[in-house]
């Protein structure tokens, strides 16, 4: 401590001012007398003294120390560049140091390269015709196409007066707890809110599939709220919702992993032509089409409910965090997000997992049959299945007869766990993979996990087309798969009533599109990978990720 302190020029070594004036002149006498060494560092200098002997004897003398430096002799642009490596949570206390360190750490140079390095902030707060230009393009559209750029310019924050000091303290590093994805509190139907960094502003982005049933066309968004710094150096919370631009708005931080908002001005949702008119903007921005468009009764009547639960909310909103999946080399593809086709429920968000020897698609988004946070499909990565040719694939009862193969042999298995009692048996070679009895076992038939099926000859692609029978809300799946795998789809009544689960196969294209035959609703959902890159959204941990996974499940059980 006491090198410390003398290479900084301060502390016990030299004498702190601070320390003196507190002290006395007998307590200051005394300090004065202590030796300017510490027992340990006289040990390591005498280590190092030169031996005794030639040019070294007792005719030579001690051999003079080097000169020492003081960290407060180094020039100040050395200072700043030493300082601006630091992290930010650590500059308040080094500023506590000295006049010389309190002085240099009012340099923006400093707190602009923490905002770039911490959060990703790149812009310039001394040009306002690049601040918040993302954001501005995007809400002029958004809110009223009418709005001229110049009025939305008045809007802005003025950063005249503030430098990346006042963005790191009162807006960055205070918000930094919300950065991140969030699942919104909306009932059945859940959702997908991203918090990032973009440009001077913190922007709470709702993600949406793309509309009905294009699964393959990229993720829409649209602002929720957004947090940036006035004049007067401290965060304004705005909410984004509705039709009339920013307004007054709250965050409130709950507890840890969850936080939640609130709208001050609700009347700013509301539309001139009243509820009918709202209801026919939302229609338009959820399902890019009228009501007269959606010529399925039952389908009219879910999206009104979804309108008219989702609407009563008015942004006023519970968030609790999600995590991505972690992702192993051994995994049969990359885990992450996915956008799935759900019938009349049109698309939804799922997050697609490995765990050991099976697969999970959990709910991101969800509907009043099967809620938001369900494992809407699970996936036996030990029971692979060997579809036939394709014009026997086109039979439905021959899938449904290899299927229903595999689901006695899964009984038996658990059967024989249970009977035994010392934890899981070994996997057994899938029926659907041993053909005929007394037939030799199909190369595919390797039942020890996705990436040992991975090497499998058949990635290079067999075959695929849907029974007849079997209906699809996108006939543009693809018609060659790399291998299929038992598993099981969760379905139930209205308002999650009688969840049972039951068979299906699982269905690998490429590395960014899987499906699922639901046997016993005879549809298929075909999934597309979410394409977009999300930041502070990695599990500190797996144990912490599979938490997440029981949180978000145990809030619709």
């Amino acid at each position: 401590m006491a090198v410390c302190a003398r290479l900084c020029g301060v502390g016990p070594a030299r004498g702190c001012r601070r320390r003196q004036q507190r002290r006395g002149p007998a307590e200051t006498a005394a300090a004065d007398s202590e030796p300017d060494t510490d027992p340990e560092e006289e040990r390591i200098e005498a280590g190092s003294a030169p031996p005794s002997g030639t040019g070294g004897g007792p005719c030579a003398g001690p051999s003079p120390s080097p000169p020492r430096c003081s960290l407060l002799e180094l020039p100040p642009e050395l200072l700043v560049e030493i300082f601006a490596s630091l992290p930010g949570t650590d500059l308040p206390s080094l500023a506590q140091v000295c006049t010389k360190f309190r002085r240099i750490l009012h340099t923006d140079t400093i707190w602009r390269r923490r905002c770039r390095e911490e959060y990703g902030v790149c812009e310039n707060l001394r040009k306002l015709e690049i601040t918040g230009v993302s954001c501005r393009d995007v809400y002029a559209k958004r809110i009223n196409p009418r709005v001229k750029s110049g009025r939305f310019m008045r809007i802005l924050p003025d950063y005249e007066h503030m430098g990346y000091r006042d963005v790191y303290t009162c807006l960055l590093h205070r918000y930094r707890h919300i950065l991140g994805l969030w699942q919104p509190d909306i009932g059945p139907y859940g959702g997908l809110l991203n918090v990032v960094v973009d440009g001077l502003f913190i922007i709470g982005w709702m993600y949406l599939p793309p509309h009905d049933p294009h699964v393959d066309d990229p993720m829409r968004f649209k602002p929720l709220f957004r947090v940036h710094l006035m004049e007067r150096k401290s965060a304004t919370v705005e909410c984004m919702y509705g039709h009339k631009g920013p307004h007054n708005g709250h965050i409130q931080i709950v507890k840890k992993d969850e936080f939640s908002t609130k709208c001050n001005q609700t009347d700013h949702h509301r539309m001139s032509g009243g509820r009918q008119e709202e209801f026919r903007t939302w229609l338009r921005e959820e399902w890019g089409r009228t009501l007269e468009d959606i010529f399925h009764e039952h389908m009219q009547e879910l999206i009104l409910m979804k309108f008219i639960y989702t609407s009563q909310y008015d942004n006023c909103l519970t968030y609790r965090r999600i995590y991505l999946p972690p992702s192993r080399p051994d995994d049969l593809i990359k885990p992450g997000l996915f956008k799935g086709t759900y019938g009349s429920h049109g698309l939804e968000i799922v997050m697609l997992s490995f765990h050991g020897r099976c697969a999970r698609g959990t709910k991101i988004t969800g509907d009043p049959n099967i809620p938001a946070g369900q494992q809407t499909v699970e996936i036996d990565l030990r029971h692979r299945i060997q579809l036939p040719d394709v014009e026997n694939l086109r039979n439905f009862n021959e899938l449904s007869r290899l299927v229903l193969e595999v689901r006695e042999q899964v009984r038996q298995e658990q059967q024989q766990q249970q009977q035994d009692g010392e934890g899981p048996a070994p996997p057994q070679e899938p029926l659907s993979a041993r053909g005929p009895p007394g037939a030799p076992a199909e190369e595919g038939g390797d039942p020890r996990g996705g990436a040992a099926a991975a090497e499998q000859p058949a990635q290079s692609g067999q075959p695929f087309v849907l029974p007849v029978g079997v209906s699809s809300r996108n006939e543009d799946y693809p018609r060659t798969c790399r291998m299929c795998f038992y598993g099981t789809g969760l379905i139930a009544g209205h308002g999650f009533t009688s969840p049972e689960r039951t068979p299906g196969v699982f269905v690998l294209f490429d590395e960014d599109r899987f499906g699922f035959v639901w046997l016993e609703l005879k549809s298929f959902s075909l999934y597309s990978r979410v394409q977009a890159t999300f930041r502070n959204a990695d599990a500190p941990s797996p144990q912490a990720f599979e938490e997440m996974l029981k949180n978000i499940q145990s809030l619709t059980s």
